[in-house]
């Protein structure tokens, strides 16, 4: 059923249809166009511009399509044009005209805004959960390997000895910085465009802040330009899920490289690899990898509406229709992602005696050398020097820093006495990171315990959150 069309002459032509038809991607905005639907009808018939009467009877179809529509029974046409259309199309075989009545007051500019923020803040809100048991399958992971040295890198090189578990910890970090996003962007977005109509408001007695309050939403936003021009939100939220995607990519490069036979250190489970169709021996970490390939989809769907946005002008723009697309996939792209990747986290096995070995190669004890010279009061550009040259040293007859005679300490620098093997050892230089964020045992032990605690009020709030969403959802 056409929305528009009384000014025409003619309808649309068979491919200017086609082209904006946006039915096969938006109806999965319709148990939310039939959420928003019910909230405009309570401020219609409160105003008196609906019969009591006819908004008990709008109201049953209403309620009597979301029902239909969780069964499965409730679908579109092919002749549909949008969500929107396809809803009073039904509306309007049930009740006849009166089922185009709640077009008062209310545009699909206002109507598809409105009805787009609520599919987002609850898409939002589970992915978020998502994250939330990523989160723990990590820290879960990192308490079990906090008694695990293994070399830290910077550059891919050896760097200095760290604890396995707090190499695994760094994760959930940037997992707490993505989950503090999303608050901060729910915050943003919690205000309701219904009632902007076109783009002026109306000239009818509606009420956009009761219908914020009763869709769930903080308020209405202030401005009816901007109500239904806005697609911040769309933009925000693509970037929030991509910074999620490039974190999941970056620890799935460590977990490719983790499991190579060159580093040998992760064994994944039989149920989160794959094998190959020709070569029988191999164990591939095709989860890892399909999550660092599906970080340049997400990526993709961030620069797209991005460049859809740039160049709009004043209100509603046609255009606007590209903003769906982008967001459904990326939603469903990280819904698909995280649960996997998690469980490929929570079921891997790491190679302590390996990771221990390696720890104090490719002379990652270098700094404690310098370190030990600073306490004895030598600057550290001095400190540094010598330590460099033991390397040096250590290269030219190829050993490690810990096989260097005393006499051949001493003769690089006069301050490198015995007491310099009290600290170069994993465990001594392990011990002796003891800076909040560092690396020492405790310290590593205070960070999970602080973040386990964290992760428990996000985990309320995110629940708390969609529990009222749902609640709203269901009214």
């Amino acid at each position: 059923m056409a929305l528009w069309g009384g000014r025409f002459s003619s309808g649309p032509a068979g491919d200017v249809f086609a082209l904006s038809q946006s039915i096969d991607f938006d109806w999965r905005l319709a148990p939310y166009d039939l959420r928003s639907s019910l909230a405009h009808l309570s401020v219609l018939e409160n105003a008196k511009l609906i019969e009591k009467s006819d908004a008990d009877a709008i109201r049953n179809v209403l309620k009597e399509m979301q029902v239909e529509l969780a069964e499965g029974t409730l679908l579109p046409s092919d002749q549909d044009e949008d969500v929107h259309s396809a809803l009073e199309r039904v509306m309007t075989q049930k009740l006849g005209p009166l089922g185009g009545a709640l077009r008062a007051g209310r545009s699909r500019n206002d109507q598809v805004a409105t009805d787009l923020r609520l599919f987002s803040l609850d898409h939002i809100l589970q992915l978020a959960e998502f994250v939330i048991a990523l989160q723990r399958a990590i820290l879960k992971k990192a308490d079990e390997y906090n008694d695990a040295p293994a070399p830290g890198f910077t550059h891919l090189q050896h760097a200095q000895p760290v604890l396995f578990g707090h190499e695994l910890a760094k994760h959930a970090h940037s997992l707490d910085r993505d989950l503090s996003r999303i608050r901060d962007w729910y915050a943003r977005t919690s205000f309701s465009p219904l009632g902007a109509g076109a783009l002026a408001g109306s000239s009818l007695e509606l009420d956009p802040e009761a219908s914020a309050k009763d869709l769930g939403f903080e308020g209405a936003i202030e401005n009816s330009i901007d109500a239904v021009s806005d697609r911040d939100f769309v933009a925000e939220a693509l970037f929030i899920l991509s910074m999620i995607g490039i974190h999941l990519s970056r620890m799935g490069e460590e977990w490719c490289l983790w499991s190579s036979t060159e580093f040998g250190w992760a064994t994944l489970d039989d149920a989160y690899a794959t094998g190959s169709s020709i070569m029988p021996q191999k164990k591939n970490p095709d989860i890892a990898e399909l999550a660092r390939g599906k970080a340049g989809r997400l990526i993709g769907n961030l620069t797209s509406v991005l460049a859809m946005l740039k160049g709009l002008p004043f209100a509603y723009n046609r255009d606007l229709q590209e903003d769906k697309e982008p967001l459904f996939d990326s939603i469903d792209t990280l819904a698909l992602v995280l649960p996997a990747f998690t469980g490929m986290v929570a079921t891997t096995s790491f190679d302590r005696a390996r990771m221990a070995a390696s720890a104090s190669t490719g002379f990652s004890l270098a700094t404690e050398i310098a370190d030990f010279l600073v306490r004895d009061g030598i600057p550290f550009a001095q400190a540094h020097e010598a330590a460099g040259k033991c390397v040096h040293v250590c290269e030219e007859s190829g050993r490690e820093l810990h096989e260097l005679t005393d006499a051949e300490f001493n003769a690089i620098h006069p301050s490198l006495t015995s007491g310099i093997r009290k600290v170069l050892s994993v465990d001594g230089a392990l011990a002796s990171r003891t800076t909040f964020g560092g690396t020492a045992p405790k310290s590593v032990e205070s960070q999970i315990a602080r973040l386990n605690s964290k992760i428990s009020i996000s985990e309320k709030w995110f629940a708390d959150k969609a529990n009222h969403f749902s609640g709203m959802m269901g009214q």
